[in-house]
C-alpha cells in the first residue's frame, strides 16, 4: 500500500476519511470536510452523515425561504446545536473547487439555486485543537483525499466513505467493504 498516512499541512478544502479500523462513534465511516487547518486547530464538517431532515424542518424562519428544501446533516459532535450553512460547486475546466464555508442565510440564498452549487447546513462541527489533528494523522487515524466531484455527487452516507477510500488503494477498497461487525459476515 502506497504511503497515504503521514502528516499534511493545510487541509483546508481537502477531505479527510476515517481509518476502517476506527471505532469511536462520532467518527467511524466519516468522511469530513475540511474548512480550516492552521497551527491553531482544525475544523471541518461530516459530510456523510445525513439527518434525512430539510432547513425547512429546522425552523419555522428557513420553512417558507428558498432554503427550506436543503438537507441536513450531522456536522460533527461539537455543539450539535450550532447551525453552520455551506456550500461549494466544482469547476471542471480549471479543476478547481470552491468551498463557501459558514455562510449568512441570505448569501446561502444566492448560492441556493444556482446551477452547479450545492448547499447543505450541518449541525454541529468537528473541531481539533492545537496540535490535535497532526498526532491523530501520526496515529493512522485519518487519511487525506482532494474533493472528489464525481463521488461527492453520486454517493452519500457510508457509500461516500466506501468509494473515496477504496479509491486511494486497493487494500483500502477491500477494508472499507468489509461489514461493520465482522461476527455477521
Amino acid at each position: 500500500m502506497r504511503e497515504l498516512r503521514r502528516p499534511h499541512k493545510g487541509l483546508a478544502g481537502q477531505l479527510l476519511l476515517a481509518h476502517p479500523a476506527m471505532r469511536d462513534p462520532n467518527f467511524a465511516r466519516t468522511v469530513i470536510l475540511m474548512s480550516a487547518h492552521n497551527e491553531d486547530g482544525a475544523l471541518g464538517v461530516v459530510l456523510n452523515r445525513p439527518l434525512n431532515k430539510q432547513l425547512g424542518e429546522l425552523s419555522s424562519d428557513f420553512a417558507s425561504s428558498p432554503l427550506a428544501g436543503v438537507p441536513l446533516y450531522k456536522g460533527g459532535p461539537v455543539r450539535p446545536d450550532q447551525l453552520t450553512l455551506a456550500a461549494w460547486q466544482f469547476n471542471e475546466q480549471e479543476g478547481a473547487f470552491q468551498l463557501y464555508f459558514g455562510l449568512e442565510p441570505n448569501k446561502a440564498t444566492e448560492l441556493v439555486g444556482s446551477p452547479g452549487v450545492t448547499v447543505r447546513g450541518f449541525l454541529g462541527y468537528a473541531g481539533w485543537g492545537e496540535g490535535q489533528l497532526e498526532d491523530e494523522m501520526k496515529q493512522s487515524t485519518w487519511f487525506v483525499s482532494p474533493v472528489d466531484s464525481e463521488a461527492m455527487g453520486s454517493a452519500d452516507g457510508i457509500a461516500l466513505w466506501r468509494t473515496i477510500l477504496g479509491s486511494l488503494d486497493p487494500e483500502l477498497k477491500l477494508l472499507a467493504d468489509e461489514p461493520e461487525d465482522p461476527t455477521v459476515n
